[in-house]
């Protein structure tokens, strides 16, 4: 669980980077940010921040804020019923992300989970998104990304994003954040 204090000190740094990198957001999407710690409790390692621009249901527009060396775990977007699960495409704006997803796995990769989550990390094949560099995803892919060493701003442009339906390879992981209430 994250504090408020913890909360509000993570959205004023990703407020910054964001500026910083000449990406503005307006006072109410400032208000609407998730912070991810995906029930691990160590933000700085493994998490995210997250502005949605929008998320109807056909398209879904974000900012991903990433501190330096902060891993988003592996997971993929599952299809479900007739329903394809979400197809989507990272294109890096600031910083660089390192994006693993299935394929040749890279003879050395520049990341390494997060220390005691090595384990639920399986796909090697190593994306190297710089600014202006774009990936995407077809649903049911697993995939993990890490930012590197200043961090990084990635967009993300998709389908609908049905959070709550992710799976994760590592059974710790909570994806809904819980924030303290005061």
């Amino acid at each position: 669980m994250i504090t408020q204090e913890k909360y509000g000190a993570v959205v004023d740094k990703a407020v910054r980077m964001l500026a910083e990198a000449g990406l503005k957001i307006t006072p109410a999407e400032r208000k609407r940010f998730e912070v991810a710690d995906f029930g691990l409790g160590e933000l700085e390692k493994t998490g995210l921040e997250i502005v949605t621009y929008v998320n109807t249901d056909r398209v879904c527009a974000k900012e991903i804020v990433m501190f330096p060396r902060q891993t988003c775990p592996e997971h993929w977007h599952p299809t479900i019923g007739n329903v394809p699960g979400k197809e989507e495409t990272f294109r890096c704006r600031w910083g660089i992300v390192y994006l693993y997803v299935p394929g040749t796995a890279a003879a050395k990769p520049v990341c390494s989970p997060p220390v005691g989550s090595e384990p639920y990390y399986t796909v090697w094949h190593e994306v190297v998104l710089k600014p202006g560099d774009q990936y995407t995803l077809d649903p049911d892919t697993p995939h993990w990304f890490q930012a590197g060493l200043e961090g990084a701003i990635v967009s993300e442009f998709s389908t609908r994003s049905t959070d709550d339906a992710d799976l994760f390879r590592d059974p710790r992981i909570r994806r809904a954040p819980e924030i303290e209430k005061n």
